[in-house]
């Protein structure tokens, strides 16, 4: 049996909160077809997408006050994914039903749980609280991105891809010559790097908006199995934000987190936050779009990796020092995929 490479106890981003309405919302999350809606009283509810009946996706039918009607046969679920209603019949076989999710809203993300309901504890759901905290103003995107996500992860571990990748706006080459420090412990793995007295790169320097010379921080906090959120910014040279003295500059929160879809495809949910001028929306938009833009330039290099991969099944990638980062994450992951094998088997038994 292939390994996974996911764990399944674990909370994953779905959707956005405002994608999520009186509609039947299709997702792939961990491989198994979901179908999300909100109900009268606008709480959401997730359903496996495939009636009980002929296997028809339940998202190609209708929501008709809190019941999901399928849109071949006609039969009704509850949001519990029991069947309430067959056509021409009274009695409803009592096996009709159909796999309900663990969900939960929180940091303007609604969260799904596909392995062990019984597991799904609310206080596990990965800390992105800069989303929705009134002192930070936030927004981002949904991309999905055909590659393992993984991969996604690799890549906002080590950040000195944007020296490359992101020249013409966030990377400069102090991002690629500036040393770090990687830590871990049994659930995070960070990686830490200051650049001092350095040239701001252009995004920064239209961010601070002053001349001179800055210091530069990426702090990156990965959360197993697959929430990033790094910590970053610039401040005047000198005025002691290495010491925790950022008055003298501008910071900001790059929240990303990447749910697997299938092997091979993810869906990844990112978000900038800022503590700066944050009742500006004209500067919240062009942020959005401007970190949209630097995405997508990751998102054509992930692909193109993804497809080497296939093209090369049996490749052994090489590590370097700026791999530690991803390393851990990926180290904290196969525990997680570990350890519920290892329930399973003991289940099993």
């Amino acid at each position: 049996m292939e390994r996974s490479t996911f764990p399944l106890n674990a909370w994953y981003a779905a959707a956005y909160d405002v994608e999520v309405r009186r509609v039947l919302l299709a997702r792939r999350i961990c491989n198994k077809p979901i179908v999300l809606y909100r109900k009268e009283d606008g709480t959401a509810a997730a359903l496996a997408d495939a009636c009980w009946h002929r296997l028809v996706p339940l998202s190609l039918g209708r929501l008709e006050g809190d019941k999901v009607i399928c849109g071949y046969h006609g039969l009704e679920f509850d949001d519990t994914g029991r069947c309430v209603y067959m056509p021409s019949q009274h009695t409803i076989n009592p096996s009709a039903c159909v796999k309900s999710y663990p969900i939960a809203e929180k940091h303007r993300f609604i969260w799904i749980w596909p392995g062990d309901p019984a597991l799904a504890d609310p206080a596990l759901i990965p800390d992105l609280h800069w989303n929705d905290d009134p002192d930070w103003v936030a927004d981002g995107k949904l991309i999905e991105v055909n590659c393992d996500y993984r991969l996604v992860v690799d890549n906002l571990m080590d950040l000195t891809h944007e020296t490359f990748v992101h020249g013409t706006s966030i990377g400069d080459r102090a991002v690629a010559e500036a040393p770090f420090v990687a830590t871990h412990n049994e659930k995070f793995a960070v990686v830490t790097r200051w650049m001092e007295r350095i040239d701001p790169p252009p995004f920064w320097k239209k961010q601070y908006g002053k001349p001179g010379k800055v210091d530069r921080w990426q702090i990156i906090r990965f959360e197993a199995p697959c929430t990033i959120a790094i910590d970053v910014g610039v401040a005047a040279a000198g005025t002691g934000a290495p010491q925790g003295d950022r008055s003298r500059g501008v910071n900001g929160y790059v929240l990303n987190t990447i749910t697997p879809a299938t092997d091979r495809t993810c869906l990844y949910f990112w978000a900038f936050a800022r503590n700066y001028d944050i009742r500006n929306q004209a500067r919240t938009h062009e942020l959005r779009e401007g970190v949209a833009g630097v995405f997508s330039e990751d998102e054509a290099v992930l692909e193109a990796q993804q497809r080497a991969i296939e093209t090369n099944p049996d490749h052994v990638f090489y590590n370097l020092n700026i791999d530690a980062g991803s390393m851990w994450a990926r180290k904290l992951i196969d525990r997680m995929i570990d350890a519920e094998s290892q329930l399973t088997r003991a289940a099993a038994e």
